[in-house]
Formats: structure tokens, C-alpha cells, sequence
């Protein structure tokens, strides 16, 4: 199973960044796909960033070109840098995990691990 613990969560104002990062301790050896999600008060739980284990990247159109998905494969960290934040953007993001190949990484149905969430803030 992977067990994954996010952090970089807080308060900033718009227009400013944030890199969230999710650290993942895996047991089975295996490689697995990731994704970032957030969950705005009253609202469902929206998949806006994923990387497939070859590195292929996918991401929502409310946050393209914005926030970029990467992974330290030597430091199992996986990676959210957000710039040019919004209001909108206010929400938990949650870091997700599953094994397997080419699965749909914006897909909340997806993935069975789930890190508790950090929390971002973006005020005006």
C-alpha cells in the first residue's frame, strides 16, 4: 500500500505561489501513477493536476499553465507548484496514489490512497 503525507499548504495573496509537495512511502515495490485534487467548501472534489509513472502529465483547464506536477522519484516526493493563484483556487488539495499504468489520474474514482489534505488560502 502507499501511505502519503502532503505538506506546503497556507495563505497567500492572489497572484502569489505556493509548492505543495506529498511525500509517499510505498510497500510493495511497485510503481503507482499520482494525481493533486482540491475540495472547495460545498463543492465536489475536482482532479487538477496527475503524472503517469513514465512522467506524462495531465492537468484541469482551471489550472493550466499555471501550476506545474512533478515527482522526485529518489525522494518519493511528489510535487505542486502553483503560481499566479486565484480566489478560487481556495481549497484542500489532497494528494492521491494508485498502482498501475496509463490509469485516469484526474479521475477521483481512480485512486485508493489518499494523503489528509493541507489546506490553501488565497486572499485578496
Amino acid at each position: 500500500q502507499v501511505q502519503l503525507v502532503e505538506s506546503g499548504g497556507g495563505s497567500v495573496q492572489v497572484g502569489g505561489s505556493l509548492r505543495l509537495s506529498c511525500e509517499a512511502s510505498e510497500s510493495r515495490g511497485e510503481t503507482y501513477c499520482m494525481g493533486w485534487f482540491r475540495q472547495a467548501p460545498g463543492q465536489a472534489r475536482e482532479g487538477i493536476a496527475g503524472i503517469q509513472n513514465d512522467g506524462t502529465t495531465e492537468y484541469a483547464d482551471s489550472v493550466k499553465g499555471r501550476f506545474t506536477i512533478s515527482k522526485d522519484n529518489a525522494k518519493n516526493t511528489l510535487y505542486l507548484q502553483m503560481n499566479s493563484l486565484k480566489p478560487e483556487d481556495t481549497a484542500m488539495y489532497y494528494c492521491a496514489a494508485e498502482y498501475g499504468t496509463e490509469v485516469p489520474v484526474l479521475t477521483e474514482e481512480t485512486f485508493a490512497y489518499w494523503g489528509q489534505g493541507t489546506q490553501v488560502t488565497v486572499s485578496s
